[in-house]
């Protein structure tokens, strides 16, 4: 098959615009090629979340729906499904129960506070009280941030994981006092029940709470007729656990898919292949950091054991095939020979089943893309999205090479531009086209809870700005580079973007994360790093040091082999001189939400890192400048 030359994913509904009267330049409005008509209508009684769920609960009530795998003291159990019926009858019976027991009035706002299991499924279906409204609170805040929460949106019921039942019982969490219950996951500990009383607020368990006169409880299901299976593996760091619910989840459900749901946060590489080996999934949501894992954790370590030549073999099928692909062949038919031989061992990896990954919630490496499209044996694509519209905004299409890197084209209800922003130097009529995301289209939010003033900021004249910079084809196609706001000014005059460097810099093994710092008084960039425990412990092993890992990050050696690691990734993706790193610290603890780090959405929050990383920042700049004095003494 030879490669299309013409793009038949999206068409241009408007021309790009020159800016006018103080206003900026905007680049073409593309939309998918399957709204060239318009935006086209919805299924008929297909207009809400709840008929989606409604009818599937319908036409597949026998069919596994929800899947979870219970711990008891940290050792994993059976896994266990409920059917589509047995959802809907729960999802019923606790709406009925929200309804009728706190004198609950039309509007009332109701919390739900922890990760990923069938209870928040239950409790975040949008009919289970249609006159009340939904708030989701991440699982990564504390008391403090739940305070402001449950006092800025006036909620009155919050469900709960038992595990953040502590932070609303803090005395951080003033306003605890204004809830009227709290309903958990499963169940709470007698002193729990009384702390809640003393502060005027019920506490029920799930099974309570669902007034059930007798339990079904669930039990293991053998795989369906249709023999299809989804698990999701998701980050959790947005009120909702990602991938899940809004989005992806309901359609799966159009279809009858089984959801295996988890916590990815939670798991280590063996869990991870547990699952993947006892469900043999045919379809595989993601987020970044669960690709990563398995590409160094499993597949790449795979192969580092093989012997000389079978790996030689294995690299030499993995070209071709790459090559192939790039050509313009589909996966299946780009090299049957090389799947027969190499990758269907990687595709026993991850089940033997797969037909499909899907990645989202941040960008994906080139290099773990384009490595799993090939050895796969499977469709891989990424989408981008937010909040605010509701999920994916545009998405990519299968076995086309020419997205890999890219998060795709516009989704069939939105239309996407970009918009100059002058400050940063992107110019949407500019070659290539860079600016701001704007998105236009049905599934655009309505606005800011209480905050008149950011919605009209982040929506003008339909159009909703990201914040996101992005860079596209003249066909449509988009990549996202940049974050506005985020960059600033070397003293030599250079101007940094600091999210795409940290993207670049976050791809060795050793780094698990990492915050790039610098100012208009510097000439050069210095970072503090989060190391890989795992990867840091064997580059330890292998190189003689023992201790603890704090230990192993105070070591002089540890900073210059990652700093040595760094500068090779800089030359790799060929940054420019001002844009290598010259100095690291390393801190043991991830940047965290409880020393204000990083948002809910764990996003970093620059200034506060600055003031806490303030000491180790002057130590690496004096070092630096002792180094370039010493030089010119020479």
């Amino acid at each position: 098959m030879e490669p299309n030359p013409k793009n038949i994913f999206t068409i241009k509904v408007e021309d790009g615009k020159p800016g006018k009267d103080g206003r900026p330049s905007v680049g073409p409005v593309f939309r998918s090629s399957l709204a060239k008509d318009g935006f086209p209508p919805l299924e008929p009684d297909m207009h809400t979340s709840w008929d989606v769920f409604r009818t599937a609960a319908g036409k597949y009530p026998n069919n596994r729906m929800l899947g979870w795998r219970p711990f008891k003291d940290g050792v994993p159990g059976p896994y266990l499904w409920k059917s589509y019926k047995e959802v809907y009858d729960e999802v019923l019976r606790a709406g009925s129960a929200l309804h009728r027991s706190w004198e609950l009035k039309p509007g009332s706002r109701v919390g739900i506070y922890g990760t990923n299991c069938p209870q928040w499924i239950v409790a975040m279906q949008p009919d289970l009280c249609p006159t009340l409204r939904y708030f989701g609170i991440s699982w990564r805040i504390g008391a403090g941030a739940v305070d402001y929460i449950i006092d800025h949106a006036e909620i009155d019921v919050v469900f709960i994981q038992d595990k953040k039942i502590k932070e609303i019982l803090s005395p951080n969490c003033k306003s605890a006092k204004r809830l009227k219950a709290l309903v958990t996951f499963t169940s709470a500990t007698s002193e729990q029940i009384r702390e809640a009383d003393q502060i005027g607020m019920k506490m029920y368990s799930w099974n309570d709470f669902l007034k059930l006169g007798k339990d079904n409880p669930a039990q293991p299901c053998p795989p369906k007729a249709d023999d299809t299976c989804t698990i999701m593996y998701t980050s959790g760091t947005s009120g909702q656990p990602k991938g899940v619910l809004s989005h992806e989840s309901h359609a799966m459900y159009v279809k009858g898919v089984d959801l295996f749901m988890d916590q990815f946060d939670d798991k280590d590489l063996n869990a991870l292949r547990d699952d993947l080996m006892e469900l043999k999934p045919t379809l595989l949501v993601g987020v970044p950091r669960v690709y990563e894992r398995i590409h160094e954790g499993g597949i790449l370590k795979a192969i580092a054991e093989l012997r000389p030549l079978r790996r030689v073999i294995f690299n030499a099928l993995y070209n071709r095939k790459l090559a192939s692909m790039k050509a313009g062949h589909s996966h299946k038919t780009a090299s049957p020979f090389a799947d027969m031989l190499a990758f269907r061992k990687v595709k026993a990896r991850l089940g033997g089943r797969l037909r499909l990954l899907i990645s989202g919630g941040a960008p994906l490496s080139n290099e773990i893309e384009e490595f799993l499209r090939v050895t796969s044996c499977a469709y891989f694509i990424q989408g981008y999205g937010l909040t605010e519209t509701l999920g994916p905004s545009t998405v990519c299409y299968p076995d086309d090479m020419a997205l890999v890197g890219t998060v795709g084209v516009a989704a069939t209800y939105t239309e996407i531009r970009l918009e100059e922003v002058p400050e940063m130097g992107y110019d949407p009529l500019g070659n290539p086209s860079r600016g701001e995301i704007c998105i236009r289209g049905k599934t655009v939010f309505t606005g800011y809870y209480k905050n008149p003033e950011l919605t009209s900021e982040a929506i003008v004249d339909g159009w909703f700005h990201t914040g996101d910079i992005g860079e596209m084809t003249p066909d449509g196609i988009l990549k996202v580079i940049d974050r506005k706001k985020n960059i600033f000014k070397l003293s030599q005059g250079e101007y940094v973007a600091v999210e795409y460097l940290e993207k670049v810099y976050g791809f060795p093994p050793l780094v698990e994360d990492i915050w790039v710092y610098g100012d208009s008084f510097r000439s050069n960039l210095v970072a503090v790093v989060n190391p890989h425990e795992e990867n840091t412990m064997k580059w330890a092993e292998s190189n003689g040091y023992k201790g603890s890992f704090d230990e192993i990050c105070k070591l002089e050696g540890l900073k210059e082999y990652i700093l040595k690691e760094l500068t090779a990734v800089a030359q790799k993706n060929k940054l420019r001189g001002f844009e290598f790193i010259k100095g690291v610290a390393l801190d043991p603890k991830p940047f965290d939400i409880e020393r204000d780090l990083v948002t809910a959405t764990m996003k970093k929050r620059r200034n506060n890192m600055l003031k806490y990383y303030q000491p180790e920042i002057d130590k690496l700049y004096k070092r630096l400048e002792d180094q370039k004095n010493a030089a010119k003494a020479r």
